[in-house]
């Protein structure tokens, strides 16, 4: 593995490079040493060895020096230990924001309903409902070329359709990236059965848009430098239904860390870049996107299961990804998985 892969992996751990260098020179360190000894070994501040320090002691990769020689280096603990131990405290946090986004999708509607139940004039609160899909459409366009920083989307089936199959009419975020704008969206697994969908997303990272992909979304909707957000109608097929417009803080406090929990349980996926695969890699790639098992995909492609395995890892290596889903998403992207 290259120095920048390993970097990367580490700092998806929540620890930096200089963590990486002081963790690797204590375990390296034939007898205690001093911070300052340390610190010019390797080329860095006491400043930031201190620093480096204090993290990797928060994350559980270093010991209290023994009783009475405090001016010594922490010692290290096992590389095995201290990675098991800080991966259990990454799962624990995951399942604890899914919990908050359980409840956080349980409130929007609630809260939007009392609100608007409640209130004498929904302009008040912030609230606006927009009838009709050319006006949804309007308002969508106006957010867009208001947007100055950041536009978030949360998109799933049904689509507001612009052809008789539902296939999605395209939003248009060149002008907005031009003006450096970041674009962020999270897109249902289940948007891509649709005919050329993976094509249009596929273009759309080209362009710049960070695309994440997840299975079943709570919602969708569009939010805008996190103080508006528009959230589309749940019959997208009908043309008289009605869209809210959410600009009141009590909602947004709601929607904006809505958004934010799906993004980061989402799997993220990039633009496709040319390839070529066989036939047999892309029988392979279709039974793994389906969800078949090892044994499975070895009985059905009459193999050795060790020999599927090798030819997982290395169409996960091309397609640069970490997991199965990831391979599917993007193979299904790249458009290996289609006819």
């Amino acid at each position: 593995m290259v120095r920048d892969e390993w970097d990367a992996q580490w700092q998806a751990l929540g620890l930096g490079t200089d963590e990486l260098r002081v963790y690797e020179a204590l375990l390296d360190a034939p007898s205690p040493r001093t911070r300052v000894s340390l610190a010019r070994s390797l080329g860095l501040s006491a400043r930031r060895v201190s620093a480096a320090l204090g993290l990797l002691a928060d994350r559980g990769f270093t010991l209290p020096p023994a009783h009475g020689t405090a001016p010594a280096l922490p010692g290290a603990v096992a590389p095995a230990t201290a990675l098991r131990n800080l991966i259990h405290l990454h799962q624990a946090e995951l399942l604890r924001k899914s919990a908050d986004l359980e409840e956080l999708t349980g409130s929007v509607d609630r809260i939007a309903d009392r609100l608007l139940r409640t209130a004498h004039s929904p302009h008040s609160l912030g609230v606006e409902s927009i009838r009709g899909s050319k006006a949804i459409a309007e308002r969508v366009g106006a957010m867009l070329v208001s947007a100055t920083q950041e536009v978030a989307l949360l998109d799933r089936p049904p689509y507001a359709a612009s052809a008789a199959d539902g296939m999605p009419a395209p939003l248009d975020f060149t002008e907005a990236m031009r003006r450096g704008v970041q674009v962020r969206a999270v897109v249902d697994r289940e948007g891509l059965s649709f005919q050329g969908r993976a094509r249009g997303l596929n273009e759309l990272a080209a362009q710049g848009v960070q695309i994440r992909m997840g299975t079943d979304l709570p919602t969708k909707l569009i939010s805008v430098d996190r103080r508006m957000t528009l959230l589309p109608p749940t019959d997208a097929a009908d043309p008289t239904a009605s869209a809210l417009v959410v600009s009141d803080a009590l909602l947004s406090n709601a929607l904006v860390p809505l958004f934010e929990a799906v993004w980061e349980r989402a799997a993220p996926i990039s633009s496709a870049q040319e390839g070529q695969i066989t036939d047999e890699e892309r029988e392979l790639l279709t039974m793994l996107a389906s969800g078949l098992k090892d044994e499975a995909i070895a009985r059905r492609l009459d193999m050795h299961v060790h020999t599927v395995r090798r030819r997982i890892s290395r169409l996960m290596q091309v397609l640069n990804v970490e997991t199965r889903f990831q391979a599917g998403v993007q193979a299904t992207l790249k458009g290996w998985l289609t006819a």
